[in-house]
């Protein structure tokens, strides 16, 4: 599965030159993040980290991994209205994570007022690895499904670029003609466009719900920037401003500083350092609100990894979407092996076959945003002292995927320059768009291929692990 650059790998003069063209590229191009220390401040900011070259991907797979997200769409969707399916998987989590737990309140509270929200806007994120199994053939399982802000869509559709003026300047220029055009920022921007359209009200406002810390903004604002060319007006706002300014008048509409919100898009309420008091009551203001929410609260809980390890029961995905084989057989593909630790008997063999034997494992805990699953000793260390307590149902556990590692350069600002044996994660962005029982818009709005070296086992970009990266497909 090698990239046609092995030649220039080993030319240290050519790399050196290369990575100073990348950079410049970058900067303007612009793939940006603000600084570790002036994160909420634009003075000063720096490229986002990326590969000097692109990275191999199989064809066959990227294709599929392509041909299944309306599928994951469709099904991610259909979860969200099923509150038996939810209530019956989630019941031993909530008892053992708070956040969770909290999460369910709110969406069983708002189901019990009565849905104002007619119009429901999904944009996630499908993420893969290409596993290289006993013979050696790559077959593409999914890692995660991220159903609440996931990034990267703005950053990833300037990153292309680069690598072909990378490419070219080492002299590949038929290889860089060969990489794939990549506007996630403008998928996901029409999904948006949608939602704000059938709400139907023209003066009101997209409302980016934000975080505090704001590193990331130049990716949103690739998303922002597709509505301003479409004269949709778009806010940034956080949970506290929500909290100190939001309110709903008596047909649940949304407003905002005296302004009608029409869409509220989440960046920020994935993990439970984003809550306080405040900020949860400000999360039930917005849930109650006839605004579309993206997500609304139940398309996040269907993102929870527990949902995710239900849905490789046999006989699931069936009852979820009745009477679509060809899709349950394009999803159930790309499943890895998944294992509940719920209290029990099944549960003790599963956990007793992880602390035998910790490699082949993954051990996840309910959480979103990288840097939070457990691998080898430290998998062992947590299930060995939680194995007798209710507090392992908070985790599932998955088959470890093994992919290929490739040589090539990660570039990172003030680090220096070195070669590392890396894998990559392929991300297919899905957004679509259901008004009423109506699917108005289903489709793959772009993808995203990250890199890390092989001694980080977990995390993300902005978790600071892994870079951006570009796929040429062989």
């Amino acid at each position: 599965m090698a990239a046609p650059w092995e030649d220039v790998l080993r030319n240290e003069p050519a790399i050196q030159e290369a990575a100073s063209v990348a950079v410049d590229a970058a900067l303007l191009e612009g793939v940006l993040m603000r600084t570790e220390g002036e994160p909420n401040a634009s003075d000063v900011v720096n490229y986002a980290p990326f590969t000097l070259l692109p990275s191999a991907v199989p064809t066959v797979l990227f294709e599929q991994a392509y041909a299944v997200q309306q599928d994951f769409n469709l099904l991610v969707d259909a979860i969200s209205q099923n509150k038996e399916f939810l209530e019956d998987t989630l019941a031993s989590t909530i008892k053992v994570d708070d956040f969770t737990a909290q999460l369910f309140r709110i969406h069983v509270q708002v189901l019990e007022e009565g849905l104002a929200q007619s119009v429901f806007l999904g944009i996630n994120r499908s993420d893969y690895m290409f596993d290289c199994g006993v013979d050696g053939t790559p077959a593409l399982k999914q890692i995660e499904i991220n159903t609440i802000a996931a990034s990267f869509g703005g950053l990833t559709s300037r990153t292309a670029a680069v690598h072909g003026q990378v490419l070219k300047m080492l002299g590949k220029s038929k290889e860089a003609s060969r990489l794939l055009p990549n506007n996630p920022s403008k998928g996901l921007a029409l999904g948006i466009a949608k939602a704000w359209e059938l709400y139907g009200s023209q003066s009101a406002v997209v409302m980016f719900l934000v975080e505090e810390v704001q590193r990331n903004i130049f990716d949103q604002r690739c998303v922002e920037n597709e509505l301003w060319n479409r004269n949709i007006r778009v806010i940034r706002k956080r949970f506290r401003d929500v909290f100190e300014k939001g309110s709903l008048d008596d047909a649940k509409r949304l407003y905002m500083d005296g302004q009608e919100v029409a869409v509220v898009y989440y960046r920020e309420g994935y993990v439970p350092k984003n809550y306080d008091q405040q900020n949860w009551e400000a999360r039930l203001l917005l849930e109650r609100s006839r605004a579309v929410k993206c997500p609304d609260i139940a398309t996040q809980l269907a993102g929870t990894k527990k949902v995710q390890q239900e849905l490789s029961r046999p006989g699931t995905l069936e009852r979820l979407l009745p009477g679509r084989t060809e899709a349950v057989t394009r999803i159930r593909a790309t499943f890895a092996g998944l294992y509940s630790l719920d209290v029990g008997e099944e549960g003790d063999k599963i956990a007793a076959m992880a602390i035998a034997d910790p490699d082949q494992f993954v051990l996840k805990p309910q959480r979103e945003g990288g840097g939070n699953n457990l691998y080898g000793e430290e998998l062992r260390q947590v299930l060995e002292k939680i194995r007798d307590s209710p507090e392992r149902t908070s985790y599932i556990l998955m088959d470890k995927i093994k992919p290929q590692p490739a040589i090539n350069y990660l570039l990172r600002a003030h680090s220096p320059l070195q070669v590392s044996e890396c894998i990559s994660e392929l991300g297919i962005f899905g957004v679509y768009v259901r008004q009423g029982k109506e699917m108005v818009m289903n489709k793959a709005a772009g993808h995203l291929l990250r890199t890390k070296a092989i001694e980080h086992a977990d995390g993300g970009v902005a978790a600071g692990v892994a870079v951006l990266d570009t796929p040429y497909l062989v």
